[in-house]
């Protein structure tokens, strides 16, 4: 799915006590952005399937069992239009964040996000509604910035791993949240049934800003400001520290350094991105790019926009409590994800996703196509591999595609690179979100795949492992300059091997240590 957290920073309060207070704090205020990305995400899918709805904003027909459907062309519009919005948000989210800090960015993105849901709320007509979706896409592209922003630079060190995890976690907990809702009202007769899931989302944003806004803001931005005194009363608040400790003072120095140490880099531009030199930067910019590229094109998207069309189609009684299994399906096998990454590394594992969501997606094309949908086996035998394809994507390509373009990025070049991955991650998310009726719908104009466009997507996850094979390396416990040092002496497919003689200390940076050097590293090594 699209939008995992995007930033990495340094953390605060390496030495400082460990206070739970400020770790749930953090948790609980920052998760919000992402159940609130998730709920947004995942609400359309239900909503355009309940009859009051389609009654609302469709036309007359005699196919839909409510009386009335949405062309192809409408529910693309509706679906897609919200990836729109998140790109431009996402562009606009790292100026914003300059402007007017990362809290109060925060709190400007729930009040452009709650403009979308109250336009969404009262509309009556297609135009409307479309708006409002605009309007809550640029809120939702600037929370999938900011608030992983935030958590980098404010979380204290000892919980940061914690706090960016439960961000990606909450995205899951908000498609679950929204397809309970959508279960919850979708038999209700009135306007009510579309427009409480709508309206519930002014509570998510209501709780994210109203927690924000008692947060203290970035030290680090403070500082970049020059307000110095700010930035030590905000990191006290964080620490739970006297502003004139010790502990402050040193990480106020160190966060000056930091920031000293980037200008000192200078500026890159994009073109400086796709440079072929030594340490293969353009390779790794374009890694990044497709990685996020084929996971939009593993046709998960396509379960969470369309899971609940795709189910009623396919003949299914109860499709709605279906999408709430595949829902709580990817909440929970998100959390094997994010153990078995640094247990297992990230190659394997995508390796290993590829190859599961393969098998089962050509299972349910071959299985959708031979067996009629009245065959009741046969479509307990399609839910059971829609779920386990979903179980193969959340421990696998779900979190780790936003693991390795938060890793293989050279300093110079980490955030025009982000940049360009994250935004390959939202239009890949317009595209197969727009295209996606025009390639299942059976009207004039669409290419009526229905179950069969599982062989596309089977299609892409094969492409998905010759991709993992031949590009992307093993970066598991590597640091940013031993990252470096395998791009210039390895290919992916054997990067593997080099990785494990730079963490047992036989492969020294650039050639230039020494035997005895050699055994200092291998030490260092063991440490990590």
């Amino acid at each position: 799915m699209a939008g995992g957290p995007a930033a990495v920073g340094a953390g605060v309060g390496a030495n400082a006590p460990k206070s739970k207070l400020v770790g749930i704090l953090m948790v609980a205020f920052s998760a919000f952005g992402g159940i609130l990305f998730g709920y947004d995400t995942g609400v359309i899918s239900g909503i355009k399937e309940m009859n009051a709805w389609l009654r609302e904003f469709g036309e007359p027909s005699t196919t839909h069992p409510s009386g009335y459907s949405i062309t192809s062309s409408t529910e693309s519009l509706v679906v897609s239009i919200l990836s729109v919005g998140t790109f431009f948000g996402a562009l606009f989210g790292a100026p914003i964040a300059d402007i007017l800090g990362r809290k109060w960015g925060v709190v400007f993105a729930c009040l452009v996000f709650s403009v979308g849901i109250a336009m969404q709320t009262a509309a009556t007509a297609v135009p409307l509604f479309v708006v409002g979706r605009v309007f809550a896409g640029l809120g939702v592209g600037l929370v999938s910035v900011l608030c992983p922003m935030y958590q980098s630079e404010c979380s204290p060190k000892w919980i940061r791993g914690a706090v960016v995890s439960a961000y990606q976690w909450a995205i899951t907990i908000g498609l679950l949240l929204a397809a309970v809702v959508n279960d919850g009202t979708k038999d209700r007769t009135g306007a009510d049934s579309y427009r409480i899931p709508i309206a519930l989302q002014f509570v998510w944003a209501g709780v994210l800003a109203g927690g924000m806004a008692v947060l203290p803001e970035s030290p680090r931005w403070l500082i970049k400001r020059g307000r110095e005194e700010d930035a030590a009363a905000a990191l006290s608040r964080l620490t739970r520290l006297p502003p004139d400790h010790p502990e402050v003072t040193q990480e106020l120095h160190e966060i000056k350094e930091n920031l000293e140490h980037e200008l000192a880099i200078g500026e890159s531009s994009y073109a400086d991105c796709f440079r072929w030199n030594e340490t293969k930067i353009g390779f790794r910019t374009l890694t990044g790019i497709f990685i996020q590229a084929w996971q939009q094109l593993t046709g998960i998207n396509f379960i969470f926009y369309y899971g609940t069309t795709f189910f009623q189609r396919s003949g299914i009684e109860d499709p709605f409590l279906i999408t709430i299994a595949t829902n709580i399906v990817n909440v929970f096998m998100t959390l094997p994800g994010m153990y078995g990454v640094e247990k297992f590394g990230r190659r394997r594992l995508l390796l290993v996703g590829a190859i599961g969501m393969c098998v089962c997606e050509f299972i349910v094309a071959i299985v959708g196509v031979a067996v009629p949908d009245s065959n009741i086996a046969a479509q307990k035998v399609l839910i059971a591999f829609v779920c386990i394809y979903i179980a193969f994507f959340a421990s696998t390509w779900g979190p780790i595609a936003w693991v390795i373009t938060g890793e293989i990025f050279p300093l110079q070049v980490r955030a025009k690179a982000m940049s360009l991955s994250v935004a390959s991650n939202w239009l890949w998310n317009f595209g197969i979100g727009y295209a996606t009726p025009y390639l299942v719908n059976d009207e004039p104009g669409s290419a009526g795949l229905e179950v069969k466009v599982f062989f596309i997507w089977g299609s892409t996850c094969a492409c998905c492992i010759l991709f993992t094979y031949f590009c992307v390396p093993e970066t598991k416990g590597l640091s940013l300059e031993q990252i470096d040092e395998m791009y210039q002496h390895t290919m992916p497919w054997r990067s593997h091997i080099y990785r494990n003689r730079l963490m047992a200390g036989e492969v020294a940076p650039s050639g230039k240590h020494s035997d005895s050097e050699k055994g200092e590293v291998a030490s260092a090594s063991e440490k990590i």
